[in-house]
């Protein structure tokens, strides 16, 4: 193996980092989110949340990964030889999150070359259950989606084309020049959209308080739960990002200006997309209830029916979405795919070209299965697992082994020697208490409601997901590591 790859300077890395984290649920979760959980005061338990677990979690990972400048798994394997299958299981999890990411793009990149000519028609939803997403149709399983399967296909060569190279000739020139192009279509989009007429109704709709809903405890947990999937908490990103460092790099302020700029980016985007909301409720007096929906159907159905009304402005304001979501996923596609990536290199002694080769075949392959006339239900289902059940467990395993095991004063010199803001003996605690008791109370929430409310079917994959998980995490670590004696 060559020398430990190394970012050409902290921009680049500070780029990267905010293109793993800014990314489709900053676009399409968050507003939802915010409007269904109290409105103007969700704020309160979101910037709390922020606090005491999306900062105080980014720092210990940027120290893991700095200290130790190594992949993820041997990083694992150093502390114990016994934890480094609790690190495959976590990169193989962040692997089949590349997987199905991958195929949403795929969706988005079907919508952007269908903005130019609005081929999706005016029943928006046949159109996205008939091309691109599929249904819950079992039957439908038989074949394919053809854009979307096309979609996949081009999208992998593109992440295979920027991951094989090194990495701060790949990522961080990419993430240099989308996360600015991102933030200056959505700048546009966000600007445009206040000016539209209603676009007040979706914003008092937005951030109307509920106060009372501070003392359900389904709206703290929420808050948690877009902090952790929006900064792409735990899913050892950070930890490979920050392990390509040079020495004295500011590791806390960095960590405040991936934090600050993902958070500014997801709450500026709600006020965007809800006073395009509340255009289409004043000018076709649609209710904003009927509109506000999570994710796809937000996306892919409610905003091309929005852009089909607004006119001339709808031809330049749908390419546009578009393609700022395709920015915003790419990165982050590219930061899923680092974990497995790294270790997978470091384990077998490959170069990165070849470990990024066989591993976009293999992920290319199983992101195909999913683009079958049941696509989205079948995304939507591995989506909740990995999430709730997978990766949400293992941050809180995390927390403990480098914590409690490793010792958490070790990475104190590391974080605090050159960077402006430091930290100590409160940061410490949220670490080893705080952190942990919050994510297995979610955890222990999240499943029950997962497995309470789940089909069969749903059941059958998220079976096969745990066996292929463990079975692979088992033989990885079984596989006598690369350089050593």
């Amino acid at each position: 193996m060559s020398e430990r790859a190394q970012w050409d300077s902290s921009l680049s890395f500070i780029f990267a980092m905010i293109g793993a984290a800014v990314g489709l649920g900053n676009i399409w979760r968050f507003s939802y989110v915010l409007y269904s959980n109290g409105g103007g005061s969700f704020f309160i338990p979101y910037f709390i949340a922020i606090a005491i677990m999306g900062i105080p979690f980014l720092i210990l990972e940027y120290g893991v990964g700095f200290s130790f400048k190594d992949s993820f798994s041997k990083i694992m394997r150093k502390i114990n030889p016994k934890f480094e299958v609790i690190a495959w299981i976590l990169v193989l999890f962040v692997f089949i999150v590349t997987i199905y990411y991958m195929v949403i793009l795929s969706w988005d990149l079907v919508y952007l070359l269908s903005s130019f000519t609005f081929n999706w028609g005016t029943d928006t939803a046949a159109y996205f259950v008939q091309n691109v997403g599929g249904s819950s149709n079992l039957s439908n399983a038989s074949f394919l989606l053809i854009p979307t399967t096309v979609g996949v296909l081009i999208l992998w060569v593109i992440l295979w084309f920027i991951s094989h190279r090194d990495v701060d000739k790949g990522i961080g020139k990419v993430s240099k020049v989308l996360i600015p192009a991102l933030f200056v279509i959505m700048g546009i989009i966000i600007v445009y959209a206040l000016t539209l007429p209603g676009a007040s109704i979706g914003i008092n709709a937005l951030l109307s308080p509920n106060w009372s809903m501070l003392w359900d405890v389904n709206i703290w947990l929420a808050a948690f739960a877009q902090i952790i999937f929006s900064l792409s908490m735990g899913q050892a990103i950070a930890v490979t990002y920050a392990s390509y460092l040079p020495e004295n790099s500011k590791l806390i302020d960095n960590v405040l200006i991936v934090v600050a700029s993902n958070s500014g980016f997801e709450i500026c985007t709600a006020f965007g997309v809800f006073s395009i909301l509340g255009y289409m409720s004043a000018t076709a007096g649609t209710p904003m209830v009927q509109l506000v929906t999570e994710g796809t159907g937000l996306v892919f159905v409610v905003f091309p029916m929005i852009f089909n009304i607004m006119g001339p402005i709808g031809r330049i304001l749908a390419p546009l979405l578009f393609l700022a979501i395709l920015f915003a996923g790419v990165t982050s596609a590219l930061g899923f795919f680092e974990p497995m990536l790294s270790s997978t290199s470091a384990k077998l002694g490959w170069s990165r070209k070849r470990t990024a080769t066989v591993l976009s075949i293999i992920g290319c392959a199983f992101s195909l299965l999913l683009t079958t006339g049941i696509s989205s239900y079948l995304v939507g289902i591995i989506d909740s697992f990995v999430n709730e059940f997978g990766i949400l467990i293992l941050i809180g395993i995390q927390c403990i082994v480098f914590a409690w095991y490793y010792g958490i004063e070790r990475f104190l010199p590391a974080l605090n020697e050159a960077s402006t803001f430091k930290v100590g003996k409160t940061w410490m605690f949220v670490i080893k208490y705080l952190l942990p008791l919050v994510l297995i109370v979610m955890w222990a929430i999240g499943i029950i409601q997962l497995f309470s409310s789940a089909k069969t079917f749903e059941i059958i994959v998220d079976l096969i997901i745990i066996a292929a998980v463990m079975v692979s995490a088992v033989v990885l670590t079984k596989i006598y590591p690369a350089g050593d004696n």
